[in-house]
């Protein structure tokens, strides 16, 4: 792979895109060479090496290179990257690659983007990659765990030709490749341009926090955040980019832009800094914010962060004039009452009053529908937050049922969507065990490979129902307590989920038992019957749990309704 290295301020872009001509060759030579449909992360990692945003990379990673980031942030010739690049693809793809052949790499769609010419394949340690890069291997890490758990596990390094890049609908007049960036630096006379990273609504903080950097560095501004794909539970996109453009006017006339960036965040903290620097100075960028907790993961309540508060600012220094990009340090900026005012937090004059905003506090806020104070954010932008984020009743949400055969999940079911329906406010869907496995699930068996599929479909529906603003009720056994995570995972995107663990003992449902399953089971007559002879595996995060051994089902639908009312999902609109 040719290298060049990284260039100051309006130097040499290194982008991957054949020439016209050149695209419709390969269009057409590309019928007989082997495809690999690539994934999100892979499609956005491939439009920045083809647009020039990855500069100097010529293609993903060979082994050589790849060795050489991980185990010291730079490439074999010394450029420093920190972050390792690579195509990762099944083991039945590999088998039939070789070097100096011709691999098409294509969207969902089967449209090509691009050609690989293969130069290595090899199969990486991943735990070591993560170990080195993220500095941990655990799975509550969401890059440790993408890497770990959804990545394939042979990696393909080569030279890339483009063939055309991906197509966005969405925010046009936002998007701007490396070059169109820098020609319109150019074109304005932005000689100094500072570099802000987000991935998360700006609020009056952040407003206040680039307003501060832009003038110490006499320089104008790039508000550049990171769409798509960011963490689970970040605020979807579309949202975030029409809270961006709502904070524009706060700023003085010509002195800021907004442009987003479609790129795949590692969340790798110190390292990933670095990285961003680098594809903002591709992107025509002299100075860089770097911020408390730069690129990391937000932790799980009472967990440790994966990297110190300024350690992304401690290592930044280490390279700056390597970069050649200024660092722009800040510290939190909290509000001060008596000065009404954001000050950052070790410039604050002694015993003053201040006040301060946590993304759950905000969250809570809106589920509520309590009033979000002026001196946290601009009136647009609640208008934006609150058009996404309704009051919780007036959101849709999911009732997961899960439990043994026997236990009473329909039943309560039934009976809660009879109470909700006359409640009313909204749709009320019961996706109930039996059928779902008749209307959508007929050809799965009762493999695990099977169940979770079948779990995975109902929790697809839920999320498009909850998506919609309705109620989904879903009562299938689901033993497997990953494939309920990923449910609630994919459904708390779009509303809110609530898990009910519906524990009636064995003993009990096998007394149940009309249809005789248990005695089929107990007789090896059904295999694989969740309870005899496959495991069910107790949630440890149920919202509700329910004995149904001595009470009826009204009561036990009463104890879920309650929950709800609690939780805020059933409120006046609903009755």
């Amino acid at each position: 792979m040719s290298r060049h290295l990284i260039q100051p301020h309006g130097g040499e872009l290194k982008e991957l895109l054949a020439e016209g001509s050149r695209r419709t060759d390969l269009r057409e030579a590309s019928r007989d060479w082997p495809s690999w449909g690539l994934t999100d992360r892979q499609t956005r990692d491939l439009e920045l090496l083809m647009n020039g945003g990855f500069s100097p990379l010529g293609g993903f990673l060979d082994q050589e290179d790849y060795r050489s980031v991980v185990d010291g942030m730079r490439l074999s010739d010394g450029t420093l990257w920190p972050i390792p690049v690579t195509l990762d693809v099944t083991r039945e793809l590999a088998e039939g690659l070789s070097g100096g052949q011709s691999l098409a790499l294509r969207d969902r769609e089967g449209v090509l983007l691009a050609v690989m010419t293969v130069g290595e394949v090899w199969e990486p340690d991943r735990r070591e990659e993560a170990e080195k890069v993220f500095g941990t291997t655990s799975l509550d890490h969401p890059g440790v765990d993408h890497l770990l758990s959804h990545t394939n596990p042979v990696y393909v390094g080569g030279v890339v030709e483009g063939v055309r890049p991906p197509v966005h609908y969405d925010f046009k007049r936002d998007r701007h490749t490396p070059r169109q960036l820098r020609e319109e630096f150019s074109r304005l006379g932005w000689r100094s341009v500072v570099g802000f990273h987000t991935r998360n609504p700006m609020h009056r903080a952040q407003v206040e926090l680039t307003l501060r950097a832009a003038r110490a560095a006499q320089a104008n501004l790039l508000i550049h955040p990171v769409v798509r794909m960011t963490q689970s539970g970040d605020l979807d996109h579309y949202t975030r980019v029409r809270c961006y453009e709502a904070v524009l006017s706060q700023y003085p006339q010509f002195t800021a832009k907004l442009s987003l960036l479609d790129m795949a965040s590692r969340l790798a903290g110190p390292r990933e800094a670095l990285w961003h620097a680098i594809i903002r100075k591709n992107h025509g960028c002299t100075h860089f914010i770097v911020g408390q907790d730069h690129a990391s993961p937000v932790v799980k309540p009472q967990g440790e962060p994966f990297y110190g508060l300024y350690e992304a600012q401690d290592l930044f220094s280490k390279f700056e004039d390597e970069l050649g990009v200024t660092m722009l340090p800040f510290r939190m900026l909290v509000y001060v009452k008596e000065r009404d005012q954001h000050l950052p937090v070790d410039e604050l004059p002694e015993g003053v009053t201040t006040l301060s905003m946590s993304a759950s506090d905000l969250r809570a806020r809106l589920d509520d529908g309590r009033e979000i104070p002026s001196w946290f954010t601009f009136p647009d932008v609640v208008k934006e937050l609150r058009r996404r984020n309704p009051p919780r009743h007036k959101k849709g949400f999911t009732v997961f049922f899960t439990g043994l055969s026997g236990s009473g999940k329909s039943t309560i079911a039934n009976v809660l969507r009879t109470k909700l329906l006359e409640a009313g406010g909204r749709s009320v869907t019961l996706l109930d065990g039996d059928i779902v496995r008749r209307n959508l699930s007929s050809e799965l068996g009762f493999s695990r490979e099977h169940r979770d599929l079948n779990i995975l479909r109902i929790g697809f529906v839920a999320s498009e129902i909850t998506k919609g603003g309705g109620i989904a009720l879903c009562a299938p056994i689901a033993p497997y307590a990953p494939v309920r995570k990923q449910n609630r995972e994919l459904v708390s995107q779009y509303g809110g989920y609530v898990l009910v663990h519906v524990s009636t003992p064995i003993e009990v449902c096998e007394s149940r038992d009309r249809k005789g399953l248990y005695a089929k089971a107990r007789a090896g007559i059904i295999k694989d019957f969740t309870g005899v002879s496959d495991p069910y595996e107790t949630p440890e995060d149920a919202d509700v749990d329910i004995d149904t051994s001595d009470i009826t089902p009204e009561e036990a639908a009463q104890q879920v309704y309650l929950f709800l009312e609690k939780e805020g999902y059933i409120g006046p609109a609903s009755g």
